[in-house]
């Protein structure tokens, strides 16, 4: 069974911003080793999950736990990612912390 891809995370992270938003939360927290393991028990594939993290944060998202290493891919790595306005318009992390 192939590994999922960063594709493939970056979708399921956008399926959970929507259910939350759905059940009227503000926020949730994601953590990467946990969602690994949710999704892909037994398998290690913290790099894809990871990236995908990173590239599905949004201007005001923002590190819980932001490892000290420059790519930030640790199973330690945790997101809070606001899901009250996940508008079009929102600049990625990336955008607005350039």
């Amino acid at each position: 069974m192939a590994k999922k891809t960063q594709m493939e995370y970056v979708e399921i992270i956008n399926q959970k911003k929507l259910e939350c938003q759905a059940m009227g939360w503000v926020w949730f927290e994601l953590n990467a080793k946990e969602l690994n393991e949710e999704i892909e028990p037994k398998v290690s594939n913290v790099t894809a999950v990871c990236k995908a993290m990173l590239e599905t944060m949004l201007e005001g998202d923002h590190f819980i736990v932001e490892p000290k290493i420059k790519t930030k891919v640790s199973g330690a790595l945790r997101v809070r990612y606001y899901v009250d306005n996940l508008s079009a318009e929102r600049r990625t992390y990336a955008e607005a912390n350039a």
